[in-house]
């Protein structure tokens, strides 16, 4: 074996005393590179996009939701504290959704408005630790005008940054929310508004939130859009985030109707399923670069074989076998597999560790904007190597590759000397 090793090895020089190593050989190499390096950059990215994604969710919104069908839930003091029993809850807060518009004068916008409780929504969610300006205990009591002091007191607003931005709102700003279930009178539906005061202003990091979400005390939730005491719901911390959908099962199972929950995954499960079926569709659409890498291992041994045919001849008199003339052309693709692999590897972890900064680069040289934050509804490039991806492609471009060799070394193997030697 070692010397079928080395006279592999040999074949794959130049025959040139310049030249190190043969163009044919550098290409089919640089193929095998291409390919496993394109792999694991948009594995990484996908992988990044996906748990940026999940991080920017859970970060929002709560474990699980449980509601009640048919409307708000009346006395959910008890409710929550039953709820809090639950093996894996690990805290819980009321809250209530409504969709409103925010007026300026000028510019409207329709949002979606939450009623929290700004004690327990801490231990919930991660929305106290988005405020960029301003704090969200501000929402606890009405707050006076930074600008007139004549301005009676009014109650706190705390919305996005975008959607700051878009109205053109700044803290200390008055802003009116507008609710289309306002009150009956002679003359129709007359929609409710009242001003408020942005008190705070949140980032998350996720476009879409950022322009859609308002937030407000659960108290004056609750008297604007006159629910009384009742809450649109509960939201749920728990211990293991995947794991959430045991649980909301057993919620329902054990409260009953008309109350039901609903975890993230299943909230969320079109844009999650999306995710996981464009990285799958990648991975295999990707891989077909490795193929056409492997078919170039292929050709250049097919021309090593023709050209070696004199070689293999002479090796087959001196005794060789049949199956260790194989062996010289598998170890010849192989090395070539593992070389492309290996570099491929490098280069895809060096580019997916430093995506960030290259494409911050391209996007100065270039002037154009690759990522669209309006579009991906992130702020930056996520990008996450996760080593069994590596692992994973590693594993795949080698068997590949070797499958590649095993045609054209069968052929080299079956040679017959003396037809080799014929036309000599």
């Amino acid at each position: 074996m070692p010397y079928e090793l080395f006279i592999g090895l040999r074949y794959l020089k130049a025959k040139r005393k310049s030249a190190f190593i043969s163009i044919i050989t550098v290409i089919s190499t640089a193929g095998v590179a291409l390919g496993v390096m394109a792999l694991i950059i948009v594995l990484a990215v996908m992988t990044g996009f996906e748990e940026d994604l999940k991080e920017k969710i859970l970060g929002t919104n709560a474990h699980i939701v449980v509601l009640k069908t048919g409307g708000g839930i009346d006395e959910y003091p008890p409710v929550m504290e039953r709820l809090k029993k639950f093996p894996g809850v690990v805290a819980a807060t009321p809250f209530i959704y409504n969709q409103v518009m925010l007026s300026t004068g000028k510019n409207v916008s329709g949002v979606v408005l939450r009623g929290i409780d700004t004690h327990t929504d801490a231990q919930v969610t991660n929305l106290h630790k988005t405020v960029v300006e301003g704090k969200l205990s501000n929402l606890d009591s009405p707050v006076p005008s930074p600008y007139a002091k004549s301005e009676p007191p009014l109650p706190g607003v705390v919305i996005g940054k975008e959607l700051a931005r878009n109205l053109n709102l700044y803290l200390g700003d008055k802003v009116n929310v507008i609710s289309p279930l306002g009150n009956i009178t002679p003359l129709g539906m007359v929609p409710k508004l009242k001003p408020f005061r942005v008190v705070g202003i949140f980032n998350t990091g996720m476009y879409e939130y950022d322009t859609t979400l308002a937030y407000v005390s659960l108290s004056e939730a609750q008297n604007f859009l006159g629910l009384g005491s009742a809450v649109t719901g509960i939201q749920l911390k728990v211990a293991d985030v995947y794991k959430t959908g045991e649980l909301a099962r057993t919620i329902n199972r054990e409260l009953g109707f008309p109350f039901y929950a609903r975890d993230w995954m299943q909230m969320n499960k079109n844009i999650l399923f999306a995710l996981k079926t464009e990285k799958m569709v990648m991975f295999i659409i990707l891989t077909l670069i490795v193929l056409v890498a492997a078919f170039g291992i292929a050709s250049t041994l097919f021309m090593i074989v023709m050209e070696k045919t004199r070689d293999i001849a002479i090796l087959k008199s001196m005794g060789a076998t049949g199956r260790s003339i194989m062996r010289i052309f598998v170890f010849e693709g192989l090395v070539i597999g593992v070389f492309g692999t290996a570099i491929g590897v490098l280069g895809g972890l060096v580019v997916a560790l430093n995506l960030q900064p290259i494409v911050d680069v391209i996007q100065r040289l270039t002037g154009f904007e690759l990522f669209s934050k309006d579009v991906y509804y992130l702020d930056h490039f996520p990008s996450q190597v996760v080593p069994s991806d590596v692992l994973l492609i590693s594993v795949t471009a080698v068997a590949i590759s070797f499958v590649a060799t095993l045609y054209p070394s069968w052929q080299a193997a079956r040679m017959a000397p003396a037809e080799a030697l014929r036309y000599e």
